[in-house]
Protein backbone atom coordinates (compact mmCIF):
# COMPACT_ATOMS: atom_id res chain seq x y z
CA UNK A 1 0.00 0.00 0.00
CA UNK A 2 1.40 3.41 -0.92
CA UNK A 3 1.88 6.09 1.68
CA UNK A 4 -0.79 8.72 2.12
CA UNK A 5 -0.60 12.35 1.08
CA UNK A 6 -0.79 14.90 3.87
CA UNK A 7 -1.61 18.58 3.57
CA UNK A 8 -0.25 21.16 5.99
CA UNK A 9 -2.89 23.74 6.86
CA UNK A 10 -1.63 27.29 7.37
CA UNK A 11 -4.17 28.12 10.10
CA UNK A 12 -2.57 28.33 13.53
CA UNK A 13 -4.66 26.42 16.07
CA UNK A 14 -5.12 26.37 19.84
CA UNK A 15 -6.22 23.43 21.95
CA UNK A 16 -8.53 24.48 24.78
CA UNK A 17 -9.63 22.70 27.93
CA UNK A 18 -12.97 23.94 29.25
CA UNK A 19 -15.17 23.25 32.23
CA UNK A 20 -17.32 20.19 31.49
CA UNK A 21 -20.49 22.32 31.59
CA UNK A 22 -19.13 25.29 29.61
CA UNK A 23 -21.27 26.69 26.84
CA UNK A 24 -19.97 26.32 23.30
CA UNK A 25 -20.08 29.74 21.62
CA UNK A 26 -22.39 29.80 18.59
CA UNK A 27 -19.77 31.76 16.61
CA UNK A 28 -17.40 28.79 16.92
CA UNK A 29 -19.77 26.67 14.86
CA UNK A 30 -19.42 29.10 11.93
CA UNK A 31 -15.63 28.70 11.70
CA UNK A 32 -14.25 26.76 8.71
CA UNK A 33 -12.15 24.47 10.93
CA UNK A 34 -12.76 23.39 14.53
CA UNK A 35 -13.03 20.23 16.60
CA UNK A 36 -15.06 19.62 19.76
CA UNK A 37 -14.77 16.58 21.99
CA UNK A 38 -16.54 15.91 25.25
CA UNK A 39 -16.41 13.05 27.73
CA UNK A 40 -17.78 12.71 31.23
CA UNK A 41 -14.46 14.21 32.44
CA UNK A 42 -13.61 16.96 30.00
CA UNK A 43 -14.57 19.32 27.19
CA UNK A 44 -11.89 20.12 24.62
CA UNK A 45 -12.06 22.48 21.68
CA UNK A 46 -9.49 22.90 18.92
CA UNK A 47 -9.98 26.06 16.88
CA UNK A 48 -8.04 28.83 15.16
CA UNK A 49 -5.94 30.80 17.64
CA UNK A 50 -7.51 33.96 16.29
CA UNK A 51 -10.87 32.91 17.80
CA UNK A 52 -11.22 34.28 21.32
CA UNK A 53 -12.29 31.50 23.66
CA UNK A 54 -12.18 31.67 27.45
CA UNK A 55 -10.91 28.35 28.73
CA UNK A 56 -9.33 26.76 31.79
CA UNK A 57 -6.11 26.00 29.92
CA UNK A 58 -4.81 26.52 26.39
CA UNK A 59 -2.03 25.07 24.26
CA UNK A 60 -1.35 27.35 21.30
CA UNK A 61 0.72 27.43 18.12
CA UNK A 62 -0.35 24.14 16.50
CA UNK A 63 -0.66 23.38 12.79
CA UNK A 64 -2.70 20.58 11.27
CA UNK A 65 -1.41 17.96 8.87
CA UNK A 66 -4.50 16.50 7.21
CA UNK A 67 -4.32 12.99 5.81
CA UNK A 68 -5.98 13.48 2.43
CA UNK A 69 -9.03 11.25 2.34
CA UNK A 70 -11.58 10.03 2.51
CA UNK A 71 -10.09 7.06 4.32
CA UNK A 72 -12.04 3.83 4.50
CA UNK A 73 -12.79 2.31 7.88
CA UNK A 74 -11.11 -0.91 6.75
CA UNK A 75 -7.72 0.82 6.46
CA UNK A 76 -5.42 0.08 9.38
CA UNK A 77 -2.23 1.52 10.79
CA UNK A 78 -2.41 4.98 9.21
CA UNK A 79 -2.16 6.94 12.47
CA UNK A 80 0.25 4.41 13.98
CA UNK A 81 2.64 4.74 11.04
CA UNK A 82 2.52 8.54 10.85
CA UNK A 83 2.81 9.00 14.60
CA UNK A 84 5.69 6.50 14.64
CA UNK A 85 7.62 8.52 12.06
CA UNK A 86 7.06 11.68 14.07
CA UNK A 87 7.93 10.00 17.38
CA UNK A 88 11.26 8.85 15.92
CA UNK A 89 11.89 12.49 14.98
CA UNK A 90 11.07 13.55 18.58
CA UNK A 91 7.99 15.53 17.45
CA UNK A 92 5.00 15.68 19.80
CA UNK A 93 1.57 15.35 18.22
CA UNK A 94 -2.09 15.83 19.02
CA UNK A 95 -4.25 13.60 16.83
CA UNK A 96 -7.85 14.03 15.76
CA UNK A 97 -9.97 11.71 13.67
CA UNK A 98 -13.13 12.53 11.75
CA UNK A 99 -15.48 10.32 9.76
CA UNK A 100 -13.47 10.81 6.55
CA UNK A 101 -9.89 11.39 7.64
CA UNK A 102 -7.29 12.04 10.32
CA UNK A 103 -5.50 15.19 11.41
CA UNK A 104 -2.12 15.25 13.10
CA UNK A 105 -1.40 18.49 14.91
CA UNK A 106 2.21 19.50 15.41
CA UNK A 107 3.63 22.60 17.04
CA UNK A 108 4.23 25.35 14.50
CA UNK A 109 7.95 25.44 15.31
CA UNK A 110 8.26 21.71 14.50
CA UNK A 111 6.16 21.69 11.30
CA UNK A 112 9.15 21.90 8.93
CA UNK A 113 10.93 19.11 10.84
CA UNK A 114 7.75 16.99 10.71
CA UNK A 115 7.41 17.49 6.97
CA UNK A 116 11.05 16.54 6.43
CA UNK A 117 10.66 13.36 8.51
CA UNK A 118 7.46 12.35 6.74
CA UNK A 119 8.90 12.96 3.26
CA UNK A 120 12.04 11.00 4.18
CA UNK A 121 9.74 8.09 5.10
CA UNK A 122 7.95 8.24 1.72
CA UNK A 123 4.93 10.41 2.49
CA UNK A 124 3.87 13.17 0.11
CA UNK A 125 3.30 16.43 2.00
CA UNK A 126 1.78 19.48 0.34
CA UNK A 127 1.47 22.95 1.81
CA UNK A 128 -1.12 25.61 1.11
Amino acid sequence: MSKQTLQLHSTILSIHSLDIDADIPAALLKLPLFFISKTHDELSIVCPSSFELHSLDTESDWQALEVIGPLGFSLTGIMANISGVLAKAQISIFSISTYDTDYILVKKQTAAQAITALKKDGYNVVTN
